[in-house]
């Protein structure tokens, strides 16, 4: 069988033998329903956990909406329309509302990229900013230690709104609800404060109850006020399929449901060799973004085997603190006992690869140059085939594979 993978804006394609792939793992099949704007609207018609958003805010309130950066699929473009649409009607006026994109500790934005994000309406009527981790207002601190320093135009708000879409996290459980808040317009200390605690073994993807990150997050949230959330599903090709409003934990919830019900993924038995990409751009711009799809295939693969990761990469590592940390190391080993005696976000990333690495030999399809590859300890190849033909050649021409396209999305589960 030949599967496809997206690769940057194109495509890696190989061929398998039918009688030795396990599965390809899809989202499940959705029940036909609204989509795009007319998902949100109709979020914004059923808010859960709160009054209508036109009972929320006043005239004459500032207002800050967050979203995600360039390095997140959120289609901040099609959420704004219908929510500006109930801002003007509830009277705030369009130069009290700043778009601020939240960074978390990634890149600037272009304002080329700024623009794209929020689309041509709102870039037209809205002020629209990067958070600056150096510009942040200390508003508490959580039970667990993690300072509150929030980006200030968010901080001095009178109304916070949440945008993003939400997916499996690989230790804050899923992405979206608070998140946008911690990490997304926090400092690099608050960040590493709370990323910190990724080492506990109920930090993991899927899991929010008893998941000290996510309750961290939220605590954070709280400590904040946030005002207001609306969060995305989306497909595979990254059309909105759902969408919540209302409450930041409680609308949150909903949505991390219904994501369960497309992208939770029960699997039999782990397989020898393991496919998996980010499913093309803009999350597999860099290896440090990269690392979240091979960190679902970690669940998938069996000690000893292969994940083969396919990502383009095209921008590198991605991080400085990654970079130096994996500059920095001889082995991997290096790398998981420096995450425990001193955690640092960005080293948090390289410690994680280093972990799989513990159980599984990892493959790298992608336009990194192959001494950079190999230091940080995978294997590099300048094609999926190619990577999938040293893996039979490996484990045997008997091997088993499991294809994850989408790996930053979907979640195996082994329930056998």
């Amino acid at each position: 069988m030949k599967l496809e993978f997206g690769f940057g804006s194109g495509t890696q394609s190989v061929e398998v033998r039918d009688d030795r792939l396990l599965g390809v793992l899809h989202a499940n099949r959705l029940t036909p329903g609204l989509t795009g704007e007319d998902a949100v609207r109709a979020a914004l018609d059923a808010p859960i956990g709160a009054p209508a958003i036109e009972q929320v805010v006043h005239p004459g309130e500032k207002i800050a909406i967050v979203t995600s950066d360039i390095t997140r699929p959120c289609p901040t473009w099609k959420i704004l329309p219908p929510l500006l649409d109930r801002l003007y009607a509830a009277g705030v006026d369009k130069k009290d509302i700043t778009l601020v994109f939240a960074l978390g500790s990634h890149r600037h934005h272009t304002p080329d990229e700024q623009r794209h994000l929020a689309g041509e309406r709102a870039w037209q009527e809205l002020r629209c900013v990067d958070s600056d981790p150096d510009d942040c207002v200390r508003l508490g601190t959580t039970d667990a230690g993690t300072p509150v320093d929030i980006f200030r135009p968010v901080a001095e708000a009178d109304r916070v709104i949440c945008l993003a879409n939400i997916e499996y996290h690989y230790f804050a459980g899923y992405s979206g609800g608070a998140k946008s808040i911690m990490p997304g317009v926090s400092t690099r200390d608050a960040i590493q404060c709370n990323h910190r605690m990724m080492v506990r073994p109920e930090a993991h993807a899927g899991k929010l109850d008893g998941n000290p990150i996510r309750e961290d997050i939220e605590q954070a949230g709280r400590i904040l006020g946030i005002d207001y959330i609306v969060n995305v599903v989306l497909d595979e090709h990254k059309n909105i399929v759902h969408a919540v409003a209302g409450d930041a934990v409680k609308a949150h919830r909903a949505g991390c449901a219904f994501l369960d019900t497309l992208y939770r993924k029960p699997i039999a038995r782990r397989a020898d060799i393991v496919l998996v990409s980010q499913g093309g751009a803009p999350k597999d711009l860099n290896l440090y973004q990269t690392q979240k799809a091979l960190d679902n295939a970690k669940h998938a693969v069996r000690d000893g085997g292969v994940i083969i990761v396919i990502g383009s990469c095209r921008e590198g590592l991605g991080e400085g603190v990654f970079e130096r940390w994996i500059q920095e190391a001889a082995a991997p080993s290096d790398l998981t006992e420096r995450v425990q005696k001193n955690f640092r976000l960005g080293g948090h990333k390289a410690a994680a690869i280093a972990m799989v690495l513990e159980h599984a030999d990892i493959y790298l399809v992608s336009e990194m140059p192959d001494a950079l590859v190999r230091k940080c300890f995978l294997t590099p190849f300048a094609s999926a085939q190619a990577a999938l033909d040293a893996a039979y050649a490996k484990l045997g021409q008997d091997a088993t594979v499991l294809a994850m396209p989408y790996g930053g999305s979907t979640l195996p589960v082994v329930q056998p």
